[in-house]
């Protein structure tokens, strides 16, 4: 034990628990956490630990939140299990951060003194908590809370995360742009669960959590029961309390009779509201886990059908032996994200927020594929004659009409869904799926469909490139030129004056960089993407419908068979990379730099 630093106060306090003093709060830190951080406030305190706020002295005094967690356990082993496993959910949490605007970034993590410490964006705003205090929240904004809050659970839930704990204090309204950000994923609360051996605890909060977490089996079903209660909690403005003697009262939740009382509250009250928001929120809040939603894909599904929908009858241009297929009707949903362009040394000279519409399709045991709308419209194809090779000329008009495609290249876990194998070198769920030939491809299009009743395909060249260039006429829908911090490559080669970089030497997780115009992430480098097409020397002849090309040709005097690759990859230079680059190869090679997207086409 040590005394506080307040002269004015003699308070003990442990220097390896808690820096403040219980008494008069004075911050005993002294030197700078992780040698760069100036603790300036306590936020709260839980079992676990304490979340603070803090000034980064590395990075111009920028406030950020710091969380320390205090490993309960005994012996030199175990808390080297309990770190290890905490550096890997800090991991996570940074894939999560960095891949979802909606999510705070992780900045940090490190050991110091017998507490380990994370370090995250500081959002600025308020909680929906401090919302609701004020007043209660209407149909409109609970239908735009589960607008903008699904497809981060949807997110999450994919990476096989959840949260645990979806409630009003750990829902934030970003002051910038009013976007809720999901909070306090309690990352280092999964290390202790598993690591302290503490199964028999589990991490949630009352009047949230549904019974299966209450004994200690979360899925990703029980966050959903935590959002039902939390748009309960939002409309009724009723939360649970405990009086003097820590019991709980709840007036929302019947506890004996396992019912929640939500409708009659709001009918005292004389609100009413739809009966098909009723109906959603009364299914998010089922007892019995089968009974509730199973995705947050079906919660958006069911939140958007009063809207119109669109049917997708759909012709394959490109696979005769497909049948044709009356697809599911669709329903469209938007995203938001940052477009960055930069100059010939490769120096960011713009960013910008752009959006696009998007569907859901749902493959089954909570995997899912983002299918992004590209506009129809025309582009010039091909290079100029002081940009590439010949055979990327001429360069001709081409009409491209609307089209869906695959928001990320078919990861690992989508072929599995799909197939039933991963033929991968680099191993990764949310890695894109390689050592797959055009063959392997296109059977994985005629299973996908036959599982969803819609029309699949691969995209023809045309469409490839359209959706690539996303409106740019550069050499790459970046700019002049790109670095490895916009495209995974081989940083070891350079295009125009950009700097050397990075070389990954593998596959990366899709959408670790930022997306085109349209919203597509990946289509340079990572890996090589099939297409339709037949390979031709050159674009005489071509078609300028958009349609792809699949009669064979004559290549250096030769029948070739050989199938349309774009796009580039990990093992590449970034010239190969361009928008307009093309390569060649057999329809039944498989290369560990070689994978796919999928298009899917309107009437």
């Amino acid at each position: 034990m040590q005394i506080c630093q307040n002269p004015n106060c003699s308070n003990p306090f442990n220097p390896d628990s808690n820096r403040f003093c219980t008494s008069c709060g004075q911050n005993n830190f002294g030197n700078l956490l992780g040698n760069r951080y100036r603790v300036l406030q306590l936020l709260g305190e839980g079992g676990f630990g304490r979340t603070y706020t803090a000034e980064d002295t590395g990075r111009f005094d920028d406030i950020c939140v710091i969380k320390q967690f205090f490993p309960q356990v005994q012996g030199t082993a175990a808390l080297t299990k309990a770190t290890e496993l905490f550096k890997q959910e800090a991991k996570r949490l940074y894939e999560l951060g960095e891949n979802h605007s909606q999510i705070p970034r992780l900045l940090a993590y490190f050991e110091q003194g017998a507490s380990l410490y994370l370090v995250q964006e500081f959002i600025r705003g308020q909680t929906l908590l401090k919302e609701l205090q004020q007043q209660a929240f209407s149909e409109a904004q609970i239908r735009e809370l589960l607008a903008d809050l699904l497809p981060v659970l949807q997110f999450i839930h994919h990476r096989h995360v959840i949260h645990r704990d979806i409630k009003p204090e750990n829902i934030m309204r970003r002051e910038s742009d009013r976007k809720v950000i999901l909070i306090d994923f309690g990352g280092a609360k999964q290390v202790t669960q598993t690591s302290l051996a503490r199964q028999a605890t589990g991490i949630y909060t009352v009047g949230y959590a549904p019974s299966e977490q209450m004994a200690g089996f979360a899925t990703p079903v029980s966050d959903l029961y935590a959002l039902g209660a939390t748009c309960a909690r939002l409309l009724t403005q009723c939360l649970a309390v405990q009086d003097a003697n820590g019991n709980l009262y709840d007036r929302l939740y019947d506890a004996f009779n396992a019912q929640w009382m939500w409708r009659e509250i709001l009918q005292e009250k004389g609100v009413r509201i739809s009966s098909d928001l009723g109906q959603i929120i009364d299914k998010l809040l089922k007892h019995l886990p089968k009974e509730r939603y199973q995705s947050a894909a079906e919660v958006l599904q069911d939140l958007n059908s009063p809207k119109p929908k669109i049917p997708t009858t759909i012709i394959s241009i490109s696979q005769p032996q497909l049948p044709k297929v009356q697809a599911n009707a669709i329903s469209l949903q938007t995203f938001e994200f940052d477009v960055v362009t930069v100059d010939a040394t490769g120096k960011q000279i713009n960013r910008k927020r752009h959006s696009a519409n998007f569907f859901i399709e749902d493959l089954g045991n909570g995997v899912i594929l983002e299918m992004v709308s590209i506009p129809g419209g025309t582009f010039i194809m091909g290079s100029p004659n002081n940009e590439g090779k010949a055979n990327e000329r001429p360069q001709h008009q081409i009409k491209v009409r609307e089209f869906f495609m695959g928001k990320y290249q078919i990861t690992q876990e989508q072929y599995q869904a799909i197939i039933g194998k991963n033929p991968s070198n680099f191993k990764g769920t949310n890695q894109p799926v390689e050592n797959v030939s055009w063959n392997d491809a296109v059977k994985f299009c005629q299973k996908l469909n036959q599982k969803t009743k819609r029309i699949y395909r691969l995209p023809s060249e045309a469409e490839w490139e359209y959706a690539c260039r996303a409106g740019s006429t550069t050499p790459f829908y970046c700019g002049e030129t790109i670095t490895t911090d916009l495209v995974n490559y081989d940083g070891n080669y350079t295009y125009a004056s950009a700097p050397k970089g990075q070389y990954c030497k593998q596959t990366t997780p899709v959408g670790s960089f930022p997306p085109n115009a349209f919203g597509l992430y990946d289509m340079h480098g990572n890996i090589w993407e099939w297409c339709q097409d037949y390979w031709h020397d050159n674009y005489q002849r071509a078609p300028i419908d958009g349609s792809a090309w699949l009669t064979t040709a004559l290549s250096s005097g030769l029948l070739s068979n050989s199938r349309l690759l774009r796009g580039g990859s990990w093992y590449d230079n970034p010239g190969n990379c361009r928008s307009a680059n093309r390569h060649k190869n057999g329809a039944r090679n498989c290369y560990n730099d070689v994978g796919f997207r999928v298009v899917s086409v309107l009437p």
